[in-house]
């Protein structure tokens, strides 16, 4: 997004550190993942006013959760719009005005009167552009033999990426750690050979975890 980085820290965040930051304010929330579904129910009762964005009807999040956010919009708590931010525009860091392409139609304009902010919660692959990662959908796809990216020797595990047949699992995400961290050794350590060893069978692991 265009002139984005004016407003980060100030209008515009990447994750909800402490919720009473935004309390009374007017938020827009851009995202359809289960971070997006879970800042839009959560906030909604301390907030001014939520919109939330996504490009698209159909969300990733928990059905739950998708139920519960239709509700509040069906009882008028909060407003959904499908699209895109497309620009933002303000003063200091501040947000006086946000352009919304709507997924048919002219762009929209948002504006902000005072207390707003926009928390995109699909940018956490962000920095990743800067190094020339490839993204596709704001997400990063990995080889899944070491989750390594485009660029050799940055890898990528958990909900930030995606290949065929990627679940969003906690159990997903350690195996995708597992692997990464044995290539990774290899780089860090390129001379070295990897032993492996199990808790079950190592004493010198079960020392260190102190499990004798």
């Amino acid at each position: 997004m265009p002139g984005i980085e004016a407003y980060e820290g100030t209008s515009v965040f990447y994750s909800v550190r402490k919720m009473d930051n935004f309390r009374d304010k007017r938020l827009l929330i851009v995202g359809g993942g289960d971070s997006a579904l879970d800042w839009t129910l959560n906030l909604q009762p301390i907030a001014r006013r939520v919109t939330l964005m996504h490009r698209r009807d159909q969300f990733r999040a928990a059905p739950d959760s998708v139920n519960k956010m239709h509700a509040l919009v069906a009882e008028g708590k909060i407003d959904l719009k499908l699209g895109q931010v497309t620009s933002l525009a303000g003063e200091a860091g501040q947000l006086t005005l946000a352009t919304l392409q709507a997924r048919q139609g002219r762009p929209l304009h948002h504006r902000v009167r005072r207390h707003a902010a926009v928390l995109r919660a699909h940018d956490e692959a962000r920095p990743g552009r800067r190094l020339g990662i490839t993204l596709e959908d704001e997400l990063i796809p990995v080889e899944t033999a070491s989750f390594e990216t485009n660029i050799p020797g940055i890898f990528a595990i958990g909900d930030i990426n995606t290949y065929p047949g990627k679940l969003k699992l906690i159990l997903c995400g350690f195996h995708e750690g597992a692997l990464m961290a044995q290539k990774a050794y290899h780089y860090v350590y390129p001379d070295k050979r990897l032993v492996f060893q199990y808790t079950t069978s190592s004493t010198s692991l079960q020392k260190k975890l102190g499990v004798r």
